[in-house]
């Protein structure tokens, strides 16, 4: 069976939503805090509507973008919460970025996660340093950029993103929430973890694990 870009992308989201549904209780738990305690049940579900849509795809006649388009309506239908449009948004964005080389290059990578950044920040009007997801995206996809321009190899530039996403998420926690449901807490929510930070993280990681798994030393 060939590995194409497709099964890829589609083995990425598979560990996306493997990863999300085993940590969906420490996501609510982190909501609850400062939502609705109900962040890690709608990303699981998300992420399972996602993977039973790409399921029926036949994967070798798919272009990679594909799964991306297929993605955000999966997500949009199944997550009619704040978070669907976001991540429907990032994922069409993904699938245009995507459409100029559908290699999956080092290139290619860093251009799905700054556009998948730009259409969260595009649709949540949001910025950093409003104790939201942009607190991991926007940090990623810097840390992704700087490792381009300085020829970074794949695993080294993905340890490089997370390692930023991570302290990103853990930079929520001295934040007060501008925007969300957590902005009505104003300054209680000082001390959490913003729960869409925290889900990044775990996107993100699932990511690197994909996009490196081919790569020497990418484990």
């Amino acid at each position: 069976m060939s590995d194409n870009a497709a099964r890829r992308l589609s083995r990425m989201f598979y560990r996306i939503s493997i990863a999300i549904e085993a940590g969906k209780d420490r996501l609510s738990d982190l909501d609850g805090a400062i939502g609705d305690a109900d962040h890690g049940i709608t990303m699981s579900l998300g992420f399972m509507a996602v993977n039973a849509y790409l399921a029926k795809l036949n994967l070798d006649d798919t272009p990679p973008s594909e799964i991306f388009t297929a993605a955000a309506s999966a997500f949009l239908d199944a997550v009619g919460a704040s978070t669907g449009p976001l991540y429907a948004t990032a994922f069409r964005r993904a699938a245009q970025a995507l459409k100029q080389d559908e290699c999956l290059s080092l290139a290619e990578q860093t251009a799905i996660i700054k556009a998948m950044t730009a259409g969260i920040m595009e649709r949540g009007k949001g910025q950093r340093g409003d104790k939201t997801m942009l607190d991991v995206w926007i940090p990623a996809t810097e840390a992704a950029l700087n490792a381009q321009a300085c020829n970074a190899g794949g695993p080294d530039m993905w340890n490089s993103i997370l390692e930023a996403a991570e302290a990103g998420a853990n930079a929520t926690r001295s934040m007060v929430a501008a925007r969300g449901r957590a902005a009505r807490l104003g300054e209680r929510s000082l001390g959490h973890m913003d729960p869409g930070a925290a889900s990044a993280v775990i996107i993100l990681r699932a990511m690197k694990d994909t996009f490196t798994e081919s790569e020497p030393g990418g484990h």
